[in-house]
């Protein structure tokens, strides 16, 4: 496809045809087969278990790779997966997890699901989703993903199946000789049939699906939102969905012959989308290292060794895995390189422009979410790339910038330059049912059609998008609005500083004071009070000005490298608290910070008899935080 460069560029392309009319292929299993005939001979994905640059490595081609998405959608059908039927996998990445992900959405719904979450949470995923076949590992050194699974489906008694992948496969002697006399025990204490994913794969034919594709569009994916606690909600995808997000990753300029290295995790919208659809589309060779990607072992010491050997041209990331490997040196060859692609949060400037200088190569931010089928808007690879924006909205993707009340209501539309609630338009939006859980619908939608993002921003003259915050993240100090970058920017500038955190802690008189966490370089040093003197001189807004500033060895994140602000709320709040109780002479304490669903963070408190319970209410009387008392005891 043309690769835009400016706005008129992406009207002119919508101006030609409708989407509808692009003749995109209708289901996921033409997408694949369409890419088999073209491609069928050349590298299509590899995996590699270890990062050393010389490790092992299997890579399959488009042709192999379409066998084994034929043959996997065999297995799930025979195991009673129909169309309305979902396939959950909680896996690392590996090819098999490439396998699920396509298959699965071949023969039914599949459910990617991530494997950082507890148990509680996965079995109530797989609950939410029906799943009747979990895909997960076999008991394996250095994993906990197979207990994990165990666990959970312990608790959810309709699903069926469960079938292992074995990563040994991927070792060389000795080592996989070894693995299978250290394998860590896993005892079956669920009802499921649990059967080896290879074996049961080898069972089917690779030549052609036992049963028709389907005809037209329907829900083919459930990908679960939200961080690290709670039951995610779970997001509907169609098939035109992620086939366009496959498509519209022709606007960063992936080619066939281009390699893309993803160390993203595949049960993300991220890699799953614009990374492994954008490969179909483009023909391009997806390459996934480690199972835990930039979280595996020594993934950021070798990966500009990565880079060099297997001559990668795009690499996918996110603002703290550039951030960790601005504190490598560039040790290798990386002439091939071309780009990076930055998403799931915003990119600081100061880190932007550090890439830049030490990499020589271009960094195309955008911007995607889950309950768009992800892509929303990326900065153009040929126009112009304005520093901070998350570029221009890609063809068939309309924006609005609006003020909405929690209904959905258009209380007004935004002019250039003006914040309000990002709200999109898109194939990959579905109006009215993008949640299963009909209650989380409720007041998503702007005008019916437009989805409300959560997200602030703007459009200025040129149409590029720029990201403000997030409306819940927002700190209200007095009924001022701070937006948490006002802070977080100028410390990523602090040389010592690798990532901060703003957040709001409570305060009884003005409902929140902005506080923030710090996250320090390897072998940064510098104490919280520089840190402040250095706030005080580089934040402009004065109300932005934190009252507290504290160091953590790490901040909480998410799986794909977002700070995970929840957390960081949840530490302020009982630090207040504490510090409160404290001062007053009050034998209490906060034992932990939860989020309740009807009520959000919720502390709880232990404290030591009536006469306190009396004291604490009238301390924490003028605070908006909710809290409660789980036992009266001595503390």
């Amino acid at each position: 496809m043309e690769v835009p460069a400016t706005l008129k560029d992406k009207q002119r392309i919508e101006n030609e045809m409708s989407w509808e009319d692009r003749g995109a292929a209708a289901t996921v299993y033409r997408f694949i087969s369409e890419r088999s005939q073209e491609s069928g001979s050349r590298d299509a994905v590899t995996f590699q278990l270890l990062s050393n640059p010389s490790s092992k490595s299997e890579t399959l081609t488009w042709s192999e790779l379409h066998a084994k998405v034929t043959q996997t959608a065999n297995l799930f059908r025979s195991l009673g997966v129909g169309e309305e039927d979902t396939v959950a996998f909680l896996l690392p990445n590996c090819h098999e997890t490439v396998f699920t992900l396509l298959g699965g959405a071949v023969a039914g719904i599949v459910n990617p699901i991530n494997p950082l979450l507890d148990a509680e949470q996965v079995a109530g995923i797989l609950r939410a989703s029906n799943a009747k076949v979990l895909v997960t590992l076999k008991a394996f050194p250095k994993t906990d993903v197979p207990q994990l699974a165990a666990r959970a489906v312990a608790m959810v008694p309709s699903l069926e199946h469960v079938l292992e992948v074995d990563l040994c496969r991927y070792l060389t002697p000795p080592k996989s000789w070894i693995v299978p006399l250290i394998r860590p025990k896993n005892p079956v204490t669920h009802a499921a049939q649990v059967s080896d994913f290879h074996a049961m794969l080898q069972q089917h034919r690779s030549d052609q699906l036992d049963f028709e594709d389907s005809v037209g569009d329907r829900v083919a994916a459930l990908f679960h939102t939200g961080g690290t606690t709670g039951i995610p909600k779970l997001a509907r995808h169609c098939y035109s969905g992620i086939i366009f997000n496959g498509w519209a990753g022709g606007i960063i300029g992936l080619e066939s012959g281009d390699t893309v290295l993803c160390p993203l995790p595949l049960f993300h919208v991220f890699a799953a989308y614009p990374a492994l659809m954008s490969a179909i589309a483009s023909g391009s060779h997806l390459v996934f290292p480690t199972p835990a990607g930039y979280r595996g072992d020594g993934v950021f010491d070798n990966f500009w060794k990565l880079v060099e050997r297997w001559k990668v041209t795009y690499f996918l990331t996110v603002p703290t895995a550039l951030a960790a490997l601005m504190q490598r040196p560039i040790n290798a060859d990386i002439s091939t390189l071309k780009t990076a692609l930055s998403g799931s949060a915003p990119l600081p400037m100061e880190l932007y422009r550090r890439f830049e200088d030490a990499v020589g190569v271009p960094i195309l931010e955008g911007y995607g979410l889950t309950e768009a089928t992800c892509l929303v808007s990326v900065n153009p690879l040929t126009g112009e790339r304005k520093v901070g924006s998350v570029g221009l909205p890609v063809p068939y993707v309309q924006t609005r910038i609006l003020n909405c009340s929690s209904d959905g209501a258009v209380a007004g539309e935004c002019g250039t330059g003006e914040i309000g609630e990002i709200c999109i338009s898109s194939p990959g939006v579905l109006p009215g049912r993008t949640y299963i859980d009909p209650s989380k619908n409720q007041g998503l939608y702007a005008e019916e059609k437009w989805l409300r993002t959560g997200d602030l921003g703007k459009i200025d003259e040129d149409g590029y998008l720029w990201i403000t915050g997030r409306a819940k993240d927002l700190i209200i100090r007095g009924g001022h609005n701070i937006d948490p970058a006002w802070i977080e920017e100028p410390l990523a500038g602090h040389e010592a500083v690798a990532f901060a955190g703003a957040v709001g802690q409570p305060d009884a008189r003005l409902g929140e004071m902005p506080c923030v966490y710090v996250e320090l370089v390897a072998g940064g040093a510098v104490s919280s009070e520089d840190l402040m003197a250095f706030a005080e001189e580089h934040i402009d807004n004065r109300l932005a000005v934190p009252g507290h500033i504290e160091i953590l060895d790490e901040l909480p994140k998410t799986a794909v490298g977002k700070v995970f602000k929840p957390d960081l709320r949840k530490r302020a709040i009982q630090r207040v608290f504490d510090q409160q109780f404290s001062a007053a002479g009050i034998d209490a304490k906060v034992v932990t910070v939860r989020e309740d669903p009807q009520h959000g963070l919720t502390a709880e408190i232990t404290l030591a008899g009536e006469s306190d319970h009396n004291r604490v209410t009238e301390l924490l009387s003028d605070y908006t935080i909710r809290w409660k008392v789980i036992q009266d005891t001595e503390v």
